[in-house]
């Protein structure tokens, strides 16, 4: 993991944001523990509570659990939780100002799709 400490962004989000993108793309499992907020705070010199503050958006989202005395783990369902975010958000940043311009445009839905198709096979 990486932090931008320079970044408008608060770190407690990219916190949230990169433990859900080592998720995503398998690097932690279903059913799998994920380092505590001790060791993630001693690892990238990140305060202890800036860290809890980001695992707990991952755990009121359902992407993580926590096992008292135990730890924190992946959920069975944060996959499919995280990808169902993530295409919403996809449709609000791309889609919705992607159809307005071409609809500025006076592309038909056909053209528009045929655009898509030939840039999505290339």
């Amino acid at each position: 993991m990486k932090f931008n400490f320079d970044s408008p962004e608060p770190i407690y989000l990219q916190v949230a944001e990169q433990v859900e993108e080592a998720i995503f793309t398998g690097i932690y499992q279903a059913g799998e523990q994920v380092p505590s907020t001790t060791e993630m705070s001693k690892e990238f010199h990140i305060n202890p509570a800036t860290v809890l503050k980001g695992i707990n958006r991952l755990v009121a989202a359902g992407v993580i659990e926590k096992r008292r005395g135990v730890g924190m783990f992946v959920t069975a369902t944060a996959e499919t939780t995280i990808r169902e975010k993530r295409r919403a958000q996809f449709s609000e940043r791309f889609v919705d100002g992607f159809t307005t311009e071409a609809k500025k445009l006076n592309l038909s839905e056909d053209e528009l799709i045929e655009l898509v198709r030939h840039s999505y096979e290339s």
